[in-house]
């Protein structure tokens, strides 16, 4: 029988890789086709709104997994303690830091969108997406660090 903390710590590595390709993938596959032109307004915010439910989906997903992970592999002071706790703490800022970001570009993103301007959209949500794209990078290299 598997157990409980081997699933959840699977369950926790999976989403969090497919938010950060996601993210990945929005950054270097569509802002540059919409920056281009060569993507429509509603193909573009069929992709966005997708984007954004995988987004929330997966930060809470990861708060869930990832709460029942602290409690159980960083009991008592070791979150606030030790290395790899100051490293857990570091990864939660960061995560609540990805998920403002793909937030805020997505909705300056959606915003243009509505208004049929797919170029300016795209060139308002690339900084957000790309620093977005730095900090997924960051969380999978810590997670990697830690496992």
């Amino acid at each position: 029988m598997v157990a409980l903390g081997q699933v959840v710590n699977s369950i926790h590595l999976v989403v969090a890789g497919l938010w950060a390709g996601a993210v990945l993938y929005a950054t270097v596959g569509l802002l540059p086709l919409a920056r281009a032109g060569e993507i429509n307004a509603g193909p573009a915010a069929t992709l966005l709104d997708r984007l954004t439910w995988l987004s929330r989906g997966s930060s809470l997903v990861l708060l869930l997994t990832g709460a029942h992970l602290a409690l159980t592999r960083y009991p008592g002071d070791a979150l606030l303690g030790t290395g790899d706790g100051h490293l857990v703490v570091t990864m939660v800022v960061l995560w609540i830091a990805l998920s403002g970001l793909v937030e805020v570009g997505g909705s300056k993103f959606g915003d243009a969108l509505d208004q049929q301007k797919v170029r300016t959209g795209a060139d308002d949500a690339r900084p957000f997406f790309g620093l977005a794209s730095v900090v997924a990078v960051v969380l999978l290299l810590l997670g990697g660090w830690l496992v």
